[in-house]
């Protein structure tokens, strides 16, 4: 049986009971990076053998995992943090399992950017998870226009080295649209930014830009519906 197990994205206190069962029972534990993943592991006295599967090596260590499978281990995969395969290895894993007849479940848990979509105060009945934008601003600007006039409410992930960016094509594409920035989630240090666009950036401005960053940008029903609003005050 293949184990997708989400763990915890800042606070280890997140991980749920069913999460440190599945680990402490597996044969093999698969993880994005193992040192991260050993605090985790530590911090719950779990001691098992560690596979690492990443992104470099996704194909070669997805064919040994499949095969202890097929032998019959269980193994769980866990990311550096949150849940495998959004925005991070695990989807080709899934897919190979599936296709080779194994066993697969999940254990849910944290996923950054649903917490970020709840305390954005943006609409959450319908959104779309983009993931990382591009890193070259021509690639970056042509991936968020695929969006301008989308209904539903947009969410992104970014590094501390490109958020500023990102911010400024996002602006430049959607027009000033509310929108909302959160770091460090369940974290000390936890902030979400809410305002237009054009407000994230003069705060990010102000901060000292580091950690993972969420982005939620409203949706184009939202902006029209704004604009609309607006004329008739």
């Amino acid at each position: 049986m293949l184990y997708i197990v989400a763990t915890p994205i800042g606070n280890l206190s997140d991980i749920s009971l069913r999460a440190l069962e599945t680990l402490r029972a597996a044969d093999v534990i698969a993880c994005e990076d193992t040192r991260k993943s050993s605090i985790l592991l530590q911090h719950y006295d779990i001691h098992k053998p560690l596979v690492s599967f990443h992104e470099h090596n996704e194909r070669q260590a997805g064919e040994r995992l499949i095969g202890l499978l097929r032998q019959g281990k269980t193994v769980a995969l866990i990311s550096d943090a949150g849940t495998p395969g959004i925005a991070d290895p695990g989807f080709t894993l899934v897919r190979s399992a599936i296709a080779g007849g194994i066993d697969v479940t999940m254990i849910p848990g944290p996923t950054a950017l649903i917490m970020a979509l709840v305390l954005s105060g943006l609409p959450l009945h319908s959104f779309t998870f983009r993931g990382f934008p591009p890193r070259k601003p021509g690639p970056r600007r042509r991936f968020l226009e695929v969006d301008r006039d989308s209904p539903h409410t947009l969410i992104f992930y970014e590094s501390p080295y490109r958020i500023v960016a990102l911010v400024q094509d996002a602006l430049a594409v959607y027009g000033d649209r509310p929108a909302a920035l959160a770091n460090d989630l369940t974290k000390k240090f936890e902030h979400v930014e809410r305002g237009t666009l054009s407000h994230l950036l003069g705060y990010l401005a102000t901060v000292r830009v580091q950690g993972e960053y969420v982005l939620v940008v409203a949706g184009a029903a939202t902006r029209a519906a704004s604009i609309d609003t607006d004329d008739h005050e």
